[in-house]
């Protein structure tokens, strides 16, 4: 399968108004690819489109093949943060994260914890999330969209809230994972981000692809 991800001519009309129009994108296995452009433009939407939060008015999303809506009504073997992370305010990581698998049952207590300790949070740690900062809750974000070890990673803002040592885990991470294999696609402000972990990047702007940089 020469690709991992198709996105085919995919458009979004709702109440009268045009979210996407559009929009076509191709992405392959061990690349990262980067959504830019303002508030607005139509990243968050198109990644909800891409996961199966939102449907469509026209077009098709496929993933390893399948068509979301059609085949699938999520894609599988994908991780995703998308906006702020939502977790049970009186658990802690751990408890949170072991819930959240226990759905699907794929995996074990010690991979649970290696996810937490692999972005750098105390998997004994006891703190209810609802007194984690805003850092710890977007690592704890990254801990469930990577601890049942998808193929496809959909991360919307991931470095929000992170500290500068923090920020520099995340990259680091993030191209461990593209060496291994992954298909990540990222939407962010930050040009530093995106110009180190990119391999190609598409411009947005009021729900169109207005640009492209960088090679498939």
């Amino acid at each position: 399968m020469k690709y991992k991800v198709e996105i085919c001519d995919l458009s979004l009309v709702i109440k009268g108004h045009t979210i996407l129009e559009h929009v076509s994108l191709y992405l392959k296995s061990g690349r990262i690819y980067g959504l830019i452009g303002r508030n607005g433009s139509g990243k968050t939407i198109l990644m909800k489109c891409i996961c199966g939060f939102i449907h469509a008015s026209g077009g098709m999303v496929k993933v390893e093949g399948k068509t979301i809506g059609k085949d699938c009504d999520f894609p599988a073997d994908t991780g995703i943060i998308i906006e702020s992370p939502e977790f049970l305010p009186y658990y802690n990581g751990y408890q949170n994260l072991a819930s959240i698998a226990g759905l699907r049952g794929q995996i074990d207590r010690q991979q649970i914890r290696a996810a937490i300790s692999m972005v750098g949070l105390d998997p004994d740690l006891k703190l209810p999330v609802r007194k984690y900062s805003l850092g710890m809750r977007q690592r704890l974000g990254l801990a469930q969209a990577i601890m049942e070890n998808p193929s496809f990673l959909v991360l919307d803002e991931p470095m929000n809230g992170l500290d500068e040592e923090g920020v520099q885990d995340m990259r680091a991470y993030l191209l461990d994972l593209r060496k291994k294999g992954k298909t990540i696609l990222i939407a962010s402000h930050s040009a530093e981000d995106i110009a180190i972990l990119c391999d190609k990047t598409f411009k947005l702007e009021h729900g169109k692809i207005v640009s492209e940089a960088g090679e498939d």
